[in-house]
Protein backbone atom coordinates (compact mmCIF):
# COMPACT_ATOMS: atom_id res chain seq x y z
CA UNK A 1 0.00 0.00 0.00
CA UNK A 2 1.41 3.64 -0.90
CA UNK A 3 2.21 5.61 2.14
CA UNK A 4 1.77 9.19 1.80
CA UNK A 5 2.40 12.26 4.23
CA UNK A 6 -0.77 13.98 2.96
CA UNK A 7 -3.67 13.20 1.08
CA UNK A 8 -3.58 14.79 -2.54
CA UNK A 9 -6.03 17.62 -2.62
CA UNK A 10 -6.64 16.42 -6.64
CA UNK A 11 -8.26 13.77 -4.92
CA UNK A 12 -11.11 15.20 -3.65
CA UNK A 13 -13.62 13.79 -0.74
CA UNK A 14 -14.84 10.32 -1.91
CA UNK A 15 -17.99 8.63 -1.07
CA UNK A 16 -16.35 6.65 1.63
CA UNK A 17 -14.62 10.42 3.14
CA UNK A 18 -18.38 11.74 3.13
CA UNK A 19 -19.79 8.73 4.90
CA UNK A 20 -17.35 8.97 7.76
CA UNK A 21 -17.79 12.23 8.12
CA UNK A 22 -21.47 12.06 8.51
CA UNK A 23 -21.17 9.27 10.63
CA UNK A 24 -19.18 11.42 12.73
CA UNK A 25 -21.50 14.58 12.83
CA UNK A 26 -24.37 12.44 13.13
CA UNK A 27 -22.68 10.75 16.50
CA UNK A 28 -21.67 14.11 18.04
CA UNK A 29 -25.33 16.18 16.97
CA UNK A 30 -27.40 13.07 18.34
CA UNK A 31 -25.62 12.65 21.82
CA UNK A 32 -25.72 15.97 22.33
CA UNK A 33 -29.38 16.21 21.80
CA UNK A 34 -29.84 13.23 23.80
CA UNK A 35 -27.83 14.09 26.56
CA UNK A 36 -30.07 15.41 29.15
CA UNK A 37 -31.44 12.19 29.96
CA UNK A 38 -29.79 10.80 33.24
CA UNK A 39 -29.68 6.96 33.23
CA UNK A 40 -28.68 4.38 35.60
CA UNK A 41 -26.32 1.72 33.51
CA UNK A 42 -25.63 -1.53 35.99
CA UNK A 43 -25.21 0.66 38.73
CA UNK A 44 -23.81 3.57 37.03
CA UNK A 45 -25.11 6.99 37.17
CA UNK A 46 -24.74 7.93 33.04
CA UNK A 47 -25.46 10.97 30.76
CA UNK A 48 -27.92 9.28 27.97
CA UNK A 49 -25.40 10.30 25.61
CA UNK A 50 -22.61 8.03 26.75
CA UNK A 51 -24.43 5.34 24.06
CA UNK A 52 -23.38 6.94 21.09
CA UNK A 53 -20.64 10.13 22.18
CA UNK A 54 -18.29 7.51 21.79
CA UNK A 55 -18.87 6.31 18.35
CA UNK A 56 -17.49 10.17 17.29
CA UNK A 57 -14.03 9.17 19.23
CA UNK A 58 -13.72 6.41 17.11
CA UNK A 59 -14.71 7.80 13.97
CA UNK A 60 -11.98 10.52 15.11
CA UNK A 61 -9.76 7.85 15.04
CA UNK A 62 -10.61 6.35 12.01
CA UNK A 63 -10.59 9.44 10.04
CA UNK A 64 -7.10 10.61 11.72
CA UNK A 65 -5.70 6.91 10.66
CA UNK A 66 -6.68 7.07 7.54
CA UNK A 67 -6.90 10.48 6.21
CA UNK A 68 -4.31 11.87 8.27
CA UNK A 69 -4.68 15.01 11.12
CA UNK A 70 -5.34 17.97 8.33
CA UNK A 71 -8.22 16.23 7.46
CA UNK A 72 -9.64 15.20 10.75
CA UNK A 73 -8.69 19.00 12.10
CA UNK A 74 -10.92 20.23 9.47
CA UNK A 75 -13.90 17.77 10.33
CA UNK A 76 -13.54 18.94 14.15
CA UNK A 77 -14.41 22.54 13.18
CA UNK A 78 -16.74 21.30 11.21
CA UNK A 79 -18.44 19.65 13.75
CA UNK A 80 -18.30 22.17 16.23
CA UNK A 81 -19.94 24.75 13.82
CA UNK A 82 -22.62 22.45 12.99
CA UNK A 83 -23.08 21.80 17.05
CA UNK A 84 -23.27 25.45 17.18
CA UNK A 85 -25.90 25.98 14.59
CA UNK A 86 -27.91 23.41 15.77
CA UNK A 87 -27.55 24.96 19.13
CA UNK A 88 -28.67 28.19 17.98
CA UNK A 89 -31.38 26.85 16.40
CA UNK A 90 -32.75 25.09 19.49
CA UNK A 91 -32.57 28.60 21.54
CA UNK A 92 -34.48 30.45 19.12
CA UNK A 93 -37.38 27.98 19.08
CA UNK A 94 -37.45 27.88 22.37
CA UNK A 95 -37.89 31.51 22.81
CA UNK A 96 -40.70 31.51 19.64
CA UNK A 97 -44.19 32.15 21.15
CA UNK A 98 -45.82 28.85 21.68
CA UNK A 99 -49.08 28.10 19.91
CA UNK A 100 -52.31 28.88 22.18
CA UNK A 101 -53.48 25.09 21.79
CA UNK A 102 -49.70 23.83 22.81
CA UNK A 103 -48.91 23.15 26.31
CA UNK A 104 -45.76 21.20 25.93
CA UNK A 105 -43.52 24.86 26.22
CA UNK A 106 -42.33 24.18 29.43
CA UNK A 107 -41.22 20.13 28.68
CA UNK A 108 -39.90 21.00 25.10
CA UNK A 109 -37.66 24.41 26.79
CA UNK A 110 -36.45 21.77 30.05
CA UNK A 111 -35.46 19.14 27.66
CA UNK A 112 -34.01 20.77 24.89
CA UNK A 113 -32.73 23.74 26.55
CA UNK A 114 -29.18 24.38 28.11
CA UNK A 115 -27.33 26.84 30.20
CA UNK A 116 -25.16 28.77 29.18
CA UNK A 117 -22.61 27.05 31.60
CA UNK A 118 -23.42 23.93 30.23
CA UNK A 119 -22.93 25.29 26.59
CA UNK A 120 -19.79 26.69 27.31
CA UNK A 121 -18.40 23.30 29.42
CA UNK A 122 -19.41 21.00 26.53
CA UNK A 123 -17.69 23.16 23.47
CA UNK A 124 -14.58 23.17 25.39
CA UNK A 125 -14.84 19.97 26.18
CA UNK A 126 -15.25 18.91 22.86
CA UNK A 127 -12.79 20.94 21.24
CA UNK A 128 -9.75 20.28 23.85
CA UNK A 129 -10.87 16.31 23.65
CA UNK A 130 -11.12 15.83 20.11
CA UNK A 131 -7.74 17.66 19.15
CA UNK A 132 -5.73 15.96 21.85
CA UNK A 133 -7.25 12.78 20.42
CA UNK A 134 -6.40 13.32 17.08
CA UNK A 135 -2.67 14.94 18.18
CA UNK A 136 -1.97 11.81 20.36
CA UNK A 137 -2.74 9.23 17.44
CA UNK A 138 -0.97 11.20 14.53
CA UNK A 139 1.84 11.62 16.89
CA UNK A 140 1.87 7.53 17.76
CA UNK A 141 1.42 6.69 14.00
CA UNK A 142 4.72 7.58 13.12
CA UNK A 143 6.14 6.99 16.92
CA UNK A 144 5.09 2.92 15.89
CA UNK A 145 5.52 3.29 12.45
CA UNK A 146 2.42 2.28 11.03
CA UNK A 147 1.98 -0.73 13.58
CA UNK A 148 -0.20 -2.09 16.45
CA UNK A 149 -2.91 0.26 15.67
CA UNK A 150 -4.94 -0.71 19.18
CA UNK A 151 -2.34 1.47 20.83
CA UNK A 152 -2.87 4.33 18.83
CA UNK A 153 -7.08 3.65 19.34
CA UNK A 154 -7.03 3.01 22.55
CA UNK A 155 -3.96 5.46 23.41
CA UNK A 156 -5.32 8.66 21.98
CA UNK A 157 -8.88 7.82 23.65
CA UNK A 158 -7.22 7.39 27.17
CA UNK A 159 -6.06 11.26 26.73
CA UNK A 160 -8.88 12.78 24.33
CA UNK A 161 -11.43 11.33 26.73
CA UNK A 162 -9.56 12.87 29.82
CA UNK A 163 -9.92 15.94 28.80
CA UNK A 164 -13.36 15.64 27.38
CA UNK A 165 -14.85 14.39 30.61
CA UNK A 166 -12.57 16.24 33.14
CA UNK A 167 -13.13 19.40 31.44
CA UNK A 168 -17.07 18.97 31.06
CA UNK A 169 -17.91 17.81 34.16
CA UNK A 170 -15.60 20.70 36.15
CA UNK A 171 -16.71 23.17 33.92
CA UNK A 172 -20.06 22.05 34.27
CA UNK A 173 -20.52 21.53 38.25
CA UNK A 174 -17.75 22.71 39.93
CA UNK A 175 -19.14 24.68 43.14
CA UNK A 176 -22.41 22.86 42.79
CA UNK A 177 -21.77 19.52 43.59
CA UNK A 178 -19.10 18.20 46.33
CA UNK A 179 -15.93 17.92 45.26
CA UNK A 180 -15.93 14.00 45.52
CA UNK A 181 -19.01 13.17 43.80
CA UNK A 182 -17.26 15.72 40.67
CA UNK A 183 -14.40 13.23 40.81
CA UNK A 184 -16.26 10.07 40.37
CA UNK A 185 -18.16 11.83 38.08
CA UNK A 186 -15.08 12.33 35.94
CA UNK A 187 -13.70 9.01 36.23
CA UNK A 188 -16.69 7.21 35.96
CA UNK A 189 -17.37 9.01 32.59
CA UNK A 190 -13.64 8.36 31.52
CA UNK A 191 -13.59 4.87 32.21
CA UNK A 192 -17.05 3.92 30.44
CA UNK A 193 -16.02 6.19 27.20
CA UNK A 194 -12.62 4.50 27.59
CA UNK A 195 -13.89 0.74 27.57
CA UNK A 196 -16.32 1.26 25.03
CA UNK A 197 -13.21 2.50 22.61
CA UNK A 198 -11.34 -0.80 23.50
CA UNK A 199 -14.41 -3.02 22.91
CA UNK A 200 -14.79 -1.19 19.81
CA UNK A 201 -10.76 -2.27 18.31
CA UNK A 202 -12.00 -5.18 16.16
CA UNK A 203 -14.71 -3.17 14.42
CA UNK A 204 -12.10 -0.21 14.11
CA UNK A 205 -9.96 -2.49 12.40
CA UNK A 206 -12.25 -3.84 10.47
CA UNK A 207 -13.14 0.06 9.19
CA UNK A 208 -9.73 1.25 9.23
CA UNK A 209 -8.55 -1.54 6.39
CA UNK A 210 -11.59 -1.37 4.56
CA UNK A 211 -11.14 1.86 4.27
CA UNK A 212 -7.24 2.00 3.31
CA UNK A 213 -7.86 0.00 0.70
CA UNK A 214 -10.81 1.72 -1.16
CA UNK A 215 -9.26 4.88 -0.79
CA UNK A 216 -5.53 3.56 -1.56
CA UNK A 217 -4.45 5.83 1.50
CA UNK A 218 -2.17 5.76 4.58
CA UNK A 219 -1.48 8.73 5.54
CA UNK A 220 1.35 9.62 8.11
CA UNK A 221 1.20 13.35 9.60
CA UNK A 222 5.27 13.81 9.29
CA UNK A 223 5.02 17.29 7.82
CA UNK A 224 1.96 18.40 9.57
CA UNK A 225 2.02 21.66 11.51
CA UNK A 226 -0.43 20.55 14.45
CA UNK A 227 -1.64 23.90 15.18
CA UNK A 228 -5.67 23.48 15.33
CA UNK A 229 -6.22 26.98 13.80
CA UNK A 230 -4.40 26.06 10.56
CA UNK A 231 -7.24 25.14 8.99
CA UNK A 232 -4.97 24.67 5.45
CA UNK A 233 -4.69 21.04 3.73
Amino acid sequence: MERRDRASASQGYSVWFVGTVALFLTSLLTANLIASKVARVAGLVVPAGIIIFPISYIVGDVLTEVYGYRRARRVIWLGFGCNLLMVLAIQVAIALPPAPDWGLQEAYAQILGATPRLLLASFVAYLFGEFSNAYVLAKMKILTQGRWLWTRTIGSTLVGQAFDSAIFCTLAFVGTIPPIVLANMILTQWLVKSAYEAIATPFTYLVVGFLKAREGLDVYDYETRFNPFALEE
